[in-house]
């Protein structure tokens, strides 16, 4: 089934639980823990990025169906980052009150019922209030899924599992590019346009997979019926030795004395303005990719777009993995998150330069390569610059400022293109971007704090 095929590539990629029968209690119930939950959500995260991506595809049949100019298109696409920054503090509140996997299944349900609503729109207006609605909908998604992981991982195996959970950005487009184009050109039933059976197939899985997350996940390890009790009462007391040990780390400081302190922290502004700046340029690229790559031949039926769509994705994959090992073997992060955005504006330029349909995608290749190269080192700087009492609150706010950037590069390659009739113009912006948080990088390179330069010892 498509489960295990994920299921087995999860636990490959992340090295965890391939033991042989005769494992101690440890590795048998972190093993089984991660078999349980790890290909689950994993598959969840896929979900929730094609449903937010998916209109990139449907605007090659949409913009020409509703009339949209390509500044309306870039705003409809960026204006799902406003609702959600907006509602992102507010849902994690909830969550707390619900509990995690309910507040998922929540965030599943409303988000699939709103992305299937995107088929039924009929003119600009009805996308803004869609794709704000469905900003708000998804809004503390990823933040609900690091939560409910805290619940059945020790902290030693955080940074394991929450790495295995990113690959699915680059894994969903890799699916969604061909699928949501076949979707395009071969399903017209009772006369619909193909774009809107896209967005009604495509949002049915979030609203399926939300109600069965209401029965698949366990809240907590106590209530889990798949594992022993032997396995229950270790997992439970690692867990709770974490918290107790956490606790009598914070006695005697104010409760919220690290938030404030987070929030005043020139350091986390910084990052918050690097990555705001990163996603306006990956986010301009990714939107537009299927509109780039049509603009290069006019042959390609949008499947084949879907298909080529694929390519830079799949190589940025396999890059991504391979240049974040390198930094972590090398231990340093300034200089591994700092050149591939370089290489990742000076490949943008060259796209937009060349008039060939194959250079033009070799460019785009590599600068989503560099794009994605960029991840894994830039977000192990917070944990390293910042104390621990910052470092959880300092990266929520780098990444709610930063996913505003969301809003900016899909709106400024829109607005430009109708300027100068192509994506040119747009492309040597985000190429701008790029150059400017690449050099906000190489300016900083600071060394790590101290406790983490004695453990590198």
């Amino acid at each position: 089934s498509i489960y295990t095929v994920f299921s087995i590539f999860i636990l490959n990629l992340g090295g965890v639980g391939m033991v042989n029968d005769a494992v101690s209690l440890e590795k048998q119930t972190v093993r089984k823990v991660t078999r349980r939950i790890i290909p689950f959500v994993f598959f969840l995260y896929i979900i929730s990025y094609l449903d937010r991506a998916n209109i990139g595809y449907a605007a090659l049949e949409m913009n020409d169906a509703l009339g949209l100019t390509s500044q309306v298109f870039g705003l409809a696409t960026g204006i799902f980052f406003i609702g959600y920054f907006l509602f992102e503090v507010p849902s994690n509140i909830l969550m707390e009150k619900f509990g995690a996997r309910v507040w998922i299944a929540r965030i599943l349900i409303t988000w699939g019922i709103i992305s299937m609503a995107t088929g039924f729109v009929q003119e600009a207006s009805h996308l803004y209030i869609i794709r704000f609605l469905l900003g708000v909908a998804e809004a503390g998604f990823f933040p609900g899924i690091v939560l409910y992981l805290t619940y059945w991982f020790r902290a030693k195996d955080h940074a394991k599992t929450i790495a295995m959970l990113m690959s699915a950005i680059p894994v969903s487009y890799i699916i969604g590019a061909p699928l949501s184009t076949w979707i395009m050109d071969n399903i017209h039933w009772f006369n619909v346009e193909g774009w809107r059976w896209m967005f009604l197939i495509e949002g049915a899985p979030a609203v399926i997979f939300g109600i069965v997350t209401l029965f698949y996940l366990a809240d907590k390890p106590e209530d889990a019926k798949w594992l022993t009790e032997e396995e229950k009462n270790w997992l439970i007391a690692e867990l709770e030795k974490e918290r107790v040990k956490e606790a009598d780390g914070k006695k005697g400081s104010a409760k919220h004395s690290g938030h404030i302190e987070a929030l005043r922290d020139a350091k986390v502004w910084y990052f918050a303005i690097i990555y705001f700046v990163y996603i306006a340029g990956t986010l301009g690229v990714s939107y537009w990719m299927p509109q780039i790559i049509d603009g290069m031949s006019a042959s390609l039926s949008n499947t084949q777009i879907g298909l080529i769509a694929t390519i830079p994705y799949i190589v940025a994959t396999i890059a991504m993995n391979w240049w974040s090992a390198r930094s972590d073997r090398k231990g340093e992060r300034w200089l591994h998150a700092a050149l591939p955005l370089l290489v990742g504006a000076i490949t943008l330029i060259g796209a937009g330069v060349t008039l060939q349909p194959v250079l033009g995608m070799l460019f785009i290749t590599l600068s989503l390569t560099g794009m994605y190269c960029y991840k894994g080192p830039f977000w192990a700087l917070p944990t390293t610059m910042l104390n621990p009492a910052k470092a959880a609150v300092g990266i929520a706010v780098v990444n709610s400022i930063g996913n505003l950037g969301g809003f900016i590069g899909p709106y400024a390659v829109g607005a430009l293109k109708d300027l100068t009739g192509g994506t040119s113009a747009g492309l040597y912006f985000l190429s701008g971007l790029l150059v400017f948080a690449f050099f906000m990088l190489l300016v900083k390179r600071e060394k790590p704090r101290a406790d983490i330069q004695k453990q590198a010892v």
